[in-house]
């Protein structure tokens, strides 16, 4: 496909593409891309990115792919990045539309100040709107319906959600946040260990190139579906990229002083499906879990011990106490909160897809437990679990509220995203969402599927709270710190 110039143009206003990218059009050297952590780096092993690529090309209502996933945000897509795009087309770049980027699809959007107000959770949040029926044969009823928008129903419930980024999907068994694009497939190898009945997956690659069409039809209402070739060439593109923060703002060089941190480190990671399992251990070597998920920052282990001073010498004057550089100290820190997410234990208590099918009851646990594949956190089977990211205590008032009642046994629940609910029909799921990916995060704030939690820190006090942890103020420093440097 040749680039023209109206093209450019779209992918100038529309994507928001720093200089180097915009002058050579096609076949880009990545380069580093700032946060307010630092800089974030991609690697390919195609080498170069070629925006000839179809994940660039604009589809149905003029989006592409790279409309929500944006390699300056970590491949997905932030706010201040949203908020940039409407000044400079006055509402009118392609994520802005109706279907699926408002909180309504039939908010009026006339003048910009409509605009602004139909698409704010876009805007403010990085949200699209997923909407959703109740299936046919749900466990569960819809009894009540609280929308500040004013248009959800049990014929399509609206679900407020962070679009994934799509990048490190080396690393991922579980598409989309509900699972909506993960297959099952009874002749696969895929199948989790212990599970009653068998669950068994198709490929990553067949979930991703399904995807990449219900994408194009949907969120871009393409009339026509993608070319075989086309979601071929998207997948590939994809599936070519790792993302890491490269440089920590305090502490430098995330990969310097024996450090494995940045991206170039995670191309080689080894990944498959059940590695380092929580629940049955490792498939493929049949070693036990190893709760040492993360072990890139351990070479930083006490570089803020202050040494010991000179001893005195009789008749000159005492010598300075000896400094520690401030990178030291904010390495340290990374590294303090590397152990905390490894080793910090807690009580994984009340998570629908934990606690129960996983038969932990009380776990005592740490963040490694869930986020448990090396060195990226993603969890290395489809295990799907409630945290509490939707429950109505933390409800904020621009998210909906859905009162779901129980067929058989009446029980009630008030909850903001019912999750993998709306796939399955089940009560167990009502809540339950994918484990993501932690690699890059600085990149690409909010947190959490609804984008609920602003910065890392949030995220932090989210889980001592609801896990009544009992972090100190260092510990959220050092986990804040150790995160943000992923």
């Amino acid at each position: 496909m040749k680039v023209t110039k109206k093209m450019l143009r779209v992918l100038q206003v529309g994507l928001l593409l720093t200089p180097p990218w915009i002058a050579s059009a096609a076949n880009l050297v990545p380069v580093p891309q700032a946060n307010p952590q630092g800089t974030s780096l991609t690697v390919t092993t195609l080498g170069t990115i070629d925006t000839n690529n179809p994940f660039f090309k604009p589809f149905g209502n003029g989006r592409a792919c790279a409309s929500c996933h944006q390699e300056s945000q970590g491949w997905s897509i932030t706010p201040a990045g949203l908020q940039a795009r409407f000044i400079q087309s006055n509402g009118n770049d392609p994520i802005f539309k109706l279907n699926d980027g408002a909180n309504s699809p039939s908010a009026p959007v006339a003048t910009l100040a409509q605009k602004r107000a139909a698409y704010s959770m876009l805007l403010n949040k990085g949200l699209i709107r997923v909407g959703l029926p109740i299936p046919a044969g749900a466990e569960f009823v819809l009894v009540k319906v609280d929308d500040p928008y004013g248009f959800a129903s049990a014929t399509e419930l609206s679900m407020f959600r962070r679009p994934l980024p799509s990048t490190n999907l080396k690393f991922v068994n579980t598409v989309m946040w509900d699972a909506r694009e993960t297959f099952s497939d009874v002749n696969s190898k895929l199948c989790v260990i212990g599970s009653r009945p068998a669950q068994c997956f198709a490929s990553t690659d067949f979930d991703l190139l399904h995807q990449s069409n219900s994408a194009v039809t949907g969120h871009a209402q393409a009339a026509q579906g993608l070319t075989a070739a086309e979601q071929r060439a998207i997948v590939d593109f994809e599936k070519s990229l790792f993302t890491a923060q490269l440089n920590s703002t305090n502490a430098g060089s995330l990969n310097a002083a024996g450090a494995s941190g940045g991206p170039n480190a995670l191309t080689v990671n080894n990944f498959y499906f059940g590695i380092n399992d929580l629940a049955a251990g490792d498939y493929l070597t049949g070693a036990p879990f190893n709760r040492n998920v993360m072990a890139m920052f351990g070479a930083w282990r006490g570089l803020d011990n202050r040494p010991l001073p000179p001893p005195p010498v009789p008749g000159r004057p005492a010598p300075p106490p000896p400094t520690i550089s401030p990178t030291d100290i904010a390495r340290a820190s990374i590294a303090r909160g590397e152990g905390i997410f490894n080793n910090k234990p807690f009580n994984i208590s009340n998570v629908s897809g934990f606690g129960d099918e996983l038969r932990r009851p009380l776990q005592r646990g740490s963040c490694a437990s869930c986020h448990s594949t090396p060195n990226v956190g993603t969890n290395s089977v489809p295990h799907l679990f409630n945290t509490g990211t939707s429950a109505v205590n933390v409800r904020t008032p621009d998210l909906p509220l859905y009162t779901l009642k129980n067929i058989a046994t009446g029980e009630v629940v008030e909850i903001s995203d019912p999750g993998a609910a709306l796939q399955t029909g089940k009560w167990k799921d009502i809540g339950r969402v994918k484990v993501p990916s932690l690699r890059a995060m600085a990149a690409r704030s909010p947190y959490f599927h609804n984008g609920s939690a602003k910065e890392l820190g949030d995220v932090v006090r989210f889980y001592d709270k609801r896990f009544a942890i009992g972090f100190t103020t260092q510990e959220i420093a050092d986990l804040t710190a150790f995160l943000s440097a992923l």
